[in-house]
């Protein structure tokens, strides 16, 4: 079977699985920052209260198998009498997962700001929130931006494991595709490229795009 014709088969199942899988990385990306977010800013209280429950969940998060925390919100949490469809599973436990990892970004883009700044905001007599919201995040916000992503798009990769709880991503539509065809070369390969296709002309022009926006409203025009 000729590339075309199999895309010509198959091609809407791959569309429909592509779908699924951006629509799972668009939550799994929002439910990663508002975790990163908020577990940054915990992570940096001098309250050991707040601080340790977020060192917790960050080490443990970092420290574990993506795979094994998806099983676990999956087939473990439901022992417990906590239930989740597949694919609230699976952008769960995907966004929980970058989350942990981009909350360490926060962190550290939040420290990165020169220290003339906090001085500044400090003079300036400003609450410490008035202090982070208007002087100091948006500053950090740039400098974090890069790395985050690169973090989106190991989320975008991350996403295929779902397929193992039988969520209709791209990857499992790829894989159901060769169990029946056994065209591995062009069921993987597809897949492939288009993971491909959206992590080059989706995500990082959108990030390189948001880069631009914030470094014009804190006056670094590039």
């Amino acid at each position: 079977m000729t590339l075309l014709e199999f895309l010509s088969e198959y091609g809407s199942r791959l569309i429909d699985g592509s779908l699924v899988t951006v629509l799972l990385t668009i939550l799994a990306s929002a439910l990663a920052v508002v975790i990163a977010v908020v577990m940054g800013l915990m992570r940096m209280s001098r309250s050991r209260l707040i601080s340790l429950p977020a060192a917790v969940y960050i080490e443990i998060f970092r420290g574990t198998s993506l795979l094994v925390q998806l099983y676990w919100i999956f087939f473990v949490l439901p022992l417990f009498g906590v239930t989740f469809d597949k694919f609230t599973a699976g952008f769960v436990a995907v966004g929980m997962n970058l989350g942990a990892y981009g909350a360490e970004l926060v962190r550290g883009a939040i420290l990165a700001v020169p220290k003339g700044q906090w001085e500044a905001a400090l003079s300036l007599g400003l609450s410490p929130f008035k202090r982070m919201v208007r002087i100091i995040f948006p500053q950090a916000l740039l400098i974090m931006l890069p790395p985050w992503g690169n973090l989106l798009i190991e989320l975008l990769k991350g996403t295929a494991l779902v397929s193992l709880i039988s969520v209709a991503d791209l990857m499992f539509e790829s894989k159901q595709i060769n169990a029946s065809t056994f065209l591995s070369a062009q069921s993987f390969g597809c897949a492939l490229i288009i993971y491909y296709i959206m992590a080059r002309f989706m995500l990082t022009p959108t990030m390189r795009w948001f880069e631009r926006v914030m470094a014009r409203k804190i006056g670094r025009i590039r």
